[in-house]
């Protein structure tokens, strides 16, 4: 019997077209080893400000959808930049929509950052990805500092041999600390 594929569910922080960090997500996704999928959500611009009052029954379908790929995702990663010292918006509000629901708790998660700042928001958001209750996942970290480079210089950097290096021995250690068992998809 085959073991089924590893599929991770990469959440982008920022919704603009040229972001470093979808950039480092695009590279990521391109070079996961055999054995991984990795899927880059298209869904957090589409969710509505969290209302505590939709949820449940009222709950509206973007959100529903972006946690059917949660709980079908055997592990997520995520990208953001910092945002005057924060998380961004459209991220915060993703997981404020989720932070009551089951699909995220004990989910494995990995950061990846696409700057050679943004603390700020790096420990803000692991508070927040704590506080969910997600099995944040430090040693997988990986930084790559592509911010205020051209578009010619981040694709020289994430074509460069190191860094496809360091993406893919990231993505190993993930997804070797992501526990194995059967999800129905």
């Amino acid at each position: 019997m085959s073991v089924p594929a590893k599929r991770l569910y990469a959440l982008c922080g920022s919704l603009r077209t040229r972001s470093t960090n979808r950039a480092l997500l695009e590279a990521i996704r391109r070079l996961a080893p055999h054995g991984v999928e990795v899927e880059i959500s298209s869904l957090i611009g589409l969710l509505p400000i969290f209302n505590p009052d939709l949820e449940g029954d009222l709950t509206p379908e973007p959100v529903l959808a972006i946690a059917r790929e949660i709980a079908t995702a055997d592990g997520l990663i995520v990208s953001a930049p910092e945002y005057a010292h924060g998380i961004p918006g459209g991220l915060k509000n993703a997981l404020d929509w989720l932070v009551s629901r089951f699909e995220i708790p004990g989910k494995p998660v990995m950061l990846v950052h696409a700057s050679h700042r943004g603390d700020f928001a790096l420990e803000t958001l692991i508070e927040v990805l704590k506080t969910i209750g997600t099995d944040l996942r430090p040693e997988t970290f990986l930084r790559v500092p592509l911010l205020g480079k051209s578009e010619d210089e981040i694709a020289a950097i994430l074509g460069a041999p190191q860094t496809e290096d360091a993406i893919r021995a990231a993505l190993v250690r993930f997804a070797d600390v992501i526990p194995v068992h059967p999800v129905s998809r």
